[in-house]
C-alpha cells in the first residue's frame, strides 16, 4: 500500500511538471522562439564563484581534457547570439554539485532565453507575462495553483532601506559593510574580514536579514544590484553604482536571475579572472578558462539579454507542492 501511494504521488508530480514544461514550449514557440539543446559535457561549465561543477571521470587515460557538466548552457547560447541567432530559448537540465533542499536538486530543470539587439526590460516582460502564462496554463488543465498576486518592482536599494534601514550604497566598501555587520547584527556569525570578498559579506547580510523577509512584500521583481554584483551584465550608463540585473521572487522563492548581457572581451576577461582568483582561494581548485565563450565575444556578441528560470521552484511557487522534483 505504501509503495502504490508512492507511485501514485510519483505519477501526480510527473503530470504537473510535464504540463508546466509544455505551457513554457506553448508560450516560447508562438512568440516565434527557437528551442536550442546545448551540449551538457563541456570544457568549462561556468564561472560564478560559489557554483561547483561535476567533473566527468573517464577510463580513457589518454584523454586531451578535463570535461564537466554544465552548471548552466548560457556560454554555449551565448555562442549562438554571436553566430547571428536573435531569439532562442533552452529547457533541459543542469548540474550543480550543491546539497539538497527544498528548493535545490544537483540536477535541475533550466530554462534559459535570450533576445539579441533588446534591452533586460525586454525580458522583464517576458518573465511577467510567462508567469502569468503559466499559472492559466496549470490552472486550465485541471492542476491546482495558488491565488495568485501581481509582480511588485522593487530597487535592491529600496528593499534594504524597507527591511534594514540602512543604504547599501553607503557600504560599497569591503571594510565597511564588515563592520556593519560586525557591529549591527551580532546575530549574524562573522569571522576575519581577510576571509570575505564584497559579495560575501553582501550575500551574509541579505542571506540573514532581508531573503527571509521577502515573502513579506508579496511576489516581486528585485532589480538594480550593486555594481560589485555585475557578474555577467552591464552596468547602468546613468547610475554606475547599479548593474542591471534582476531576480525575481514568489512566494518568497527566487525563481530567476536576468543579466543585461556584459558583451565587452576585456571586461568580462578582467571579472572572470578575479573570479577565478577567488574561487582557487576559497575552495582550493580552479577551471580552464572559458575559451569558447571567449571567441564568441571576440567573434561579436550583440547586445543582448538573457534569464535563467528554475522549472521546478517555478512550479513550487505556483503550486506550493512540498516537492517538485524527481528524487
Amino acid at each position: 500500500m505504501v509503495i502504490y501511494s508512492h507511485h501514485m504521488n510519483m505519477t501526480k508530480r510527473h503530470i504537473e511538471l510535464f504540463t508546466l514544461q509544455q505551457a513554457i514550449n506553448n508560450f516560447f514557440i508562438d512568440r516565434g522562439f527557437l528551442h536550442t539543446l546545448t551540449p551538457p559535457a563541456v570544457e568549462n561549465p561556468g564561472m560564478e564563484i560559489h557554483i561547483h561543477p561535476f567533473k566527468l571521470y573517464s577510463v580513457n587515460e589518454k584523454k586531451e581534457k578535463d570535461l564537466y557538466l554544465h552548471t548552466s548552457p548560457e556560454f554555449h547560447m551565448k555562442g549562438l547570439l554571436s553566430l547571428g541567432y536573435e531569439k532562442i530559448y533552452s529547457l533541459s537540465y543542469c548540474f550543480r554539485d550543491e546539497p539538497d533542499s527544498s528548493t535545490h536538486r544537483c540536477q535541475f530543470l533550466m530554462l534559459e532565453w535570450y533576445r539579441a539587439n533588446e534591452h533586460y526590460e525586454q525580458i522583464m516582460k517576458d518573465t511577467l507575462d510567462l508567469i502569468d502564462h503559466c499559472h492559466h496554463y496549470l490552472k486550465d488543465n485541471s492542476i491546482r495553483v495558488q491565488n495568485f498576486t501581481p509582480i511588485k518592482k522593487i530597487t535592491v536599494a529600496e528593499i534594504f532601506s524597507e527591511i534594514l534601514n540602512i543604504e547599501i550604497f553607503d557600504y560599497s566598501k569591503k571594510y565597511d559593510l564588515f563592520n556593519l555587520i560586525k557591529n549591527n547584527f551580532p546575530e549574524i556569525h562573522i569571522g576575519k574580514i581577510d576571509e570575505y570578498s564584497w559579495d560575501d559579506l553582501y550575500f551574509l547580510l541579505f542571506l540573514n536579514k532581508i531573503e527571509n523577509r521577502l515573502s513579506d512584500f508579496g511576489n516581486i521583481l528585485l532589480y538594480e544590484f550593486p555594481a560589485q554584483l555585475a557578474a555577467l551584465s552591464t552596468i547602468k550608463e546613468n547610475n554606475t553604482k547599479v548593474c542591471e540585473r534582476f531576480e525575481i521572487y514568489i512566494n518568497g522563492i527566487e525563481i530567476c536571475n536576468c543579466f543585461n548581457e556584459l558583451t565587452n572581451l576585456k571586461t568580462q576577461r578582467d571579472r572572470f579572472q578575479k573570479q577565478a582568483k577567488e574561487k582557487k582561494e576559497l575552495y582550493h581548485y580552479e577551471l580552464p578558462e572559458p575559451s569558447s565563450f571567449y571567441q564568441s565575444l571576440e567573434t561579436g556578441l550583440p547586445k543582448s539579454a538573457g534569464i535563467a528560470l528554475g522549472v521546478e521552484r517555478l512550479l513550487m511557487s505556483l503550486t506550493r507542492i512540498d516537492n517538485p522534483f524527481f528524487d
